[in-house]
C-alpha cells in the first residue's frame, strides 16, 4: 500500500457517519483512560491496572490508551482513519479475548452476570473493519491529503469549493 492508497477514500456520507459515530462513542472511553475524565482513572491509573492487575505488557497498554483516545479523535476528523480503525479493531479483539468472551454474547443489562458480554464489541469490530478497508469518506483530512498527494479519491476541494461545470461543446 503506497501513501496515496493509505489516505484514498470515496466521498461516501456513510463512511463519514460511521467514523464520526465510532469516534464519538470511543472517545469517552479513551478520555477515561488518558485524562481521567468521566470518572476514569487517568493515564497512570490505567497503566497501573493494565500492567499489574490485567497482566498487559506496558507497550500494549499504552497503545490501547492511545487507540481509544487519540485514535477516536483521528476518526472524528478523518485523519489516519485506516490506522485509527485498525487500532480500535485490535483493542476490541483484545477486550473480547481477555475479558468479555467468558461472559457470553449479551451485555449485562440486568446486572445479574459476573461481567459484560461481547455484543457491543462485535458492532465496534464491524464498523472499524469497514473503515479500515474503505477509508474515511466525505469531509475528511484523509481525502484532502490524498488529493494533495495526487490521489484520485474524494477531494475536500470539490466539497468546499464548487468545481466549475463543463459545458457541452
Amino acid at each position: 500500500m503506497n501513501l496515496v492508497s493509505f489516505f484514498r477514500t470515496d466521498r461516501s456520507s456513510v463512511n463519514l457517519a460511521l467514523r464520526v459515530t465510532l469516534g464519538l462513542v470511543m472517545f469517552p472511553h479513551g478520555a477515561q483512560k488518558l485524562l481521567g475524565w468521566f470518572g476514569g482513572p487517568g493515564f497512570s491509573g490505567t497503566m497501573g491496572f493494565f500492567t499489574s492487575q490485567a497482566g498487559v505488557p506496558a507497550p500494549i497498554a499504552f497503545l490501547v490508551i492511545m487507540a481509544e483516545s487519540i485514535g477516536a479523535l483521528m476518526l472524528i476528523v478523518g485523519a489516519g482513519t485506516r490506522l485509527a480503525a485498525v487500532g480500535i479493531f485490535s483493542v476490541m479483539v483484545g477486550a473480547v479475548a481477555m475479558q468479555h468472551w467468558q461472559h457470553g454474547f449479551f451485555m449485562n443489562w440486568f446486572g445479574n452476570k459476573a461481567g459484560e458480554g461481547f455484543e457491543y464489541h462485535l458492532l465496534v469490530l464491524a464498523i472499524a473493519g469497514v473503515l479500515a478497508v474503505v477509508g474515511a469518506g466525505r469531509l475528511s483530512v484523509d481525502a484532502w491529503i490524498a488529493d494533495k498527494l495526487g490521489g484520485k479519491g474524494a477531494t475536500v476541494r470539490s466539497i468546499v469549493r464548487p468545481v466549475p461545470s463543463r459545458k457541452a461543446a
